[in-house]
């Protein structure tokens, strides 16, 4: 049995004979991404294999043919021709002020010119040292260069928080980026990768001529496991396992091609005893995204169904942060299907999976409430056990721990939408399937909880009313209005649930239910 390459980003390491690696080869795209020749960009989340798909496109130029020997590249390139390449990765360290970035930047250029035995008169200045490197590399290998660039954004999303800094990287990045393509005549193949796709005006506006294949069907697949790949290379190690509950719980990223794992989720399922687990979601610090939906006051339950233009969904800038574009080029949204409305397409996301669905809004909640340790099993035994006493009981503690400071300067405790928001996160990051937002044919229901055999179907409705003695009268408005209609010939057990809030005690003022016949 082949041993897994958990956390290896380095080609040789995974071909070496003696290591035995399992490798689910993507020659086929690099061999008709460099036919194509150019300067090409690729954004997708990080633990992706964008480092490694980048290692892999250094050992072909620089025709170590040894490695490649039995996949698909081995006999259909010239590997009696070696090309220099200019190899940088931002990915190890953070990058905390303009000193860390230009320290980073010599460091990077200095090793390359031990690698490549060259010698860079202006080291004081990076811009013309990189086009200088550029130059004499060309000159003595008397070939054109290979530039890589790896993890090009990381240090802008390292500060993605402080504008200012974020900026003033941004324009220093954009400063070394121009020039590539102020060295056109020296290069033969240029390739950027990184989680996020800056706009042209802002980090691009020096490399014009790059084209972004991030969203290109042809090369949806280049970084992630198919379902072929974890069937065919995993063969081994897919005993007693439930493809269909991996689909659902690693699988889903669509870059509008055929979909993909993501690979690190993939190795360390098999690694830990094919334990589902958020593997991907706790290597990452989303703190960054929730305090955006924070003081953004986003309505969560849209996260189910995002829908999102052509032009924000490719790209974003520190200047105007649109927070669905971010979840979407970090990768906990990604795409659910396109529609054209008049000549203009429009991208509807969502969730890639429960992993993802599950745990960032677990995060969310944690980050929501004073008592992040509230307990999971009470609300999950009484739906199970249709403990409607004990599940009122819950919901009620569940708002009683909301912290006084979520009120303090705002009025967010007189509106429908934040109460929904909480109820929505801690339903979400238990794992509960629910539908936020329901459309009926009646209206729309605030919430619907069914179980995956639909044995029981809680339809839920919110009011916001002035005080615990003005009932607003949610339960009746669900009956009223028949939201229960939808569900009643497919439930065994149909439960409609009225919740009122009030704003003078920010909890709880009425729970009514009802069993529907």
């Amino acid at each position: 049995m082949k041993n897994l390459p958990i956390g290896i980003q380095t080609f040789q390491k995974i071909r070496d004979k003696k290591e035995n690696y399992i490798y689910v080869d993507k020659t086929d795209l690099a061999l008709n991404l460099i036919n194509s020749s150019g300067y090409y960009f690729l954004s997708r989340p990080r633990r992706f294999g964008k480092s490694l798909f980048l290692d892999t496109l250094k050992d072909i130029f620089e025709a170590k043919k040894e490695l490649f020997e039995g996949l698909y590249i081995y006999d259909k390139w010239d590997w009696e021709t070696a090309y220099p390449v200019i190899h940088i990765s931002f990915g190890a360290g953070v990058v905390k002020s303009i000193d860390d970035l230009d320290l980073t930047i010599q460091e990077l250029i200095e090793d390359n010119e031990r690698r490549l035995d060259l010698h860079c008169k202006t080291n004081s200045q990076h811009k013309k040292c990189l086009r200088e490197l550029i130059r004499v590399a060309y000159k003595k290998y008397n070939q054109k260069v290979v530039i890589l660039i790896d993890e090009y954004d990381k240090p802008i999303l390292d500060n993605v928080t402080n504008k200012k800094l974020s900026k003033e990287i941004r324009d220093k990045l954009k400063n070394i980026y121009s020039v590539i393509k102020d060295s056109d005549r020296y290069v033969k193949f240029a390739f950027l990768t990184g989680v996020s796709k800056f706009s042209r005006v802002s980090l691009f506006s020096g490399l014009n001529n790059l084209e972004d294949i991030s969203l290109d069907e042809r090369y949806a697949t280049i970084c992630g496991y198919t379902h072929q790949d974890v069937e065919t290379h995993f063969e081994e190690r897919l005993d007693r396992v439930d493809l269909d509950e991996l689909k659902k719980w690693y699988n889903g990223y669509n870059f509008l091609g055929e979909g993909v794992y993501n690979p690190f989720d993939i190795l360390l399922f098999f690694s830990k005893g094919k334990s589902y687990r958020n593997y991907w979601f706790e290597t990452g610090n989303p703190s960054f995204l929730i305090e955006i939906l924070k003081q953004k006051n986003y309505f969560l339950p849209n996260l189910e169904n995002v829908a999102i233009s052509e032009s924000d969904l490719g790209s974003f800038d520190v200047d105007d942060i649109k927070i669905e574009t971010l979840l979407f080029q970090t990768g906990y949204l990604t795409i659910k299907e396109v529609k054209t409305i008049f000549n203009q397409r429009i991208y509807q996301l969502t969730y890639p999976n429960l992993e993802v669905r599950t745990a960032l809004n677990e995060n969310i909640f944690k980050y929501l409430l004073t008592d992040s340790s509230l307990p999971k099993m009470p609300i999950l035994t009484a739906i199970l056990n249709k403990d409607m006493e004990q599940f009122k009981k819950e919901i009620y503690q569940l708002f009683a721990s909301l912290p006084y400071n979520s009120y303090v300067k705002n009025d967010i405790q007189n509106y429908e939408g934040y109460y929904a928001n909480v109820m929505y996160a801690y339903l979400a990051g238990l794992g509960i399937q629910f539908i936020a937002e329901d459309v009926t044919n009646l209206g729309r229901i605030d919430l619907t909880i069914a179980t995956p055999d639909m044995s029981q179907v809680y339809v839920i409705e919110f009011k916001v009313v002035d005080n615990k003695n003005q009932k607003g009268k949610a339960l009746e408005q669900i009956k009223k209005n028949k939201y229960y209609e939808k569900y009643k010939e497919k439930a065994d057990e149909l439960i409609i649930i009225g919740i009122e809030f009030s704003k003078k005690d920010k909890n709880i003022c009425k729970f009514e239910w009802e069993l529907i016949e």
